[in-house]
């Protein structure tokens, strides 16, 4: 597969992983733009990875970290109508202003979490990767990953209104 071929079957599944870590389309499309470009020059390695498409993901997540140190002080103040506009709609069927005030709700709380309690919470339940998959994109070890999402829970579920409970479906 070309580097051509595979950004362009990848690019919208890319962005909506980018603007689920970052909270914010516009920062999401210069993730995205930055590690596409990336591996653009390195292609002959990304391609002769195990899985060329985990790698780049892995990319995403290490731009969007280092992006978070370089601009810690950064604030994201509203997300729930970016991460619509990227495709994350529900589903029709049901109450669409109910799911899109949960959807709001926790996006807001999760641009409050720290950034990797952050990535491992959107790997897990947005993207469905296991602790194991999440510790080899994160570079650290799975109890790791378990710790970060056991704080990132808790911090959710200490928040002064509780969380609803929601299915993977609702938050997409």
């Amino acid at each position: 597969m070309t580097f051509e071929e595979f950004a362009t079957a990848r690019l919208p599944e890319l962005l909506r992983y980018a603007a689920a870590l970052t909270g914010d389309r516009d920062l999401a499309q210069d993730v995205v733009q930055e590690v596409l470009a990336r591996a653009q020059l390195r292609w002959r390695s990304v391609c002769a990875a195990e899985s060329p498409e985990r790698y780049v993901r892995r990319m995403v997540v290490n731009e969007y970290l280092s992006w978070r140190r370089r601009w810690s002080v950064r604030n994201i103040s509203f997300v729930g109508d970016r991460l619509a506009d990227v495709g994350d709609r529900a589903p029709g069927g049901r109450d669409f202003a109910r799911d899109h005030a949960l959807r709001d709700d926790l996006w807001q709380r999760l641009t409050r979490l720290p950034r990797k309690q952050r990535a491992v919470l959107v790997l897990r339940y947005y993207e469905g990767c296991d602790d194991e998959e999440i510790a080899e994109v994160l570079q650290c070890a799975t109890a790791t990953v378990r710790s970060h999402a056991a704080r990132a829970l808790r911090s959710l579920r200490a928040a002064p209104e509780p969380l609803p409970r929601l299915t993977v479906g609702e938050i997409r």
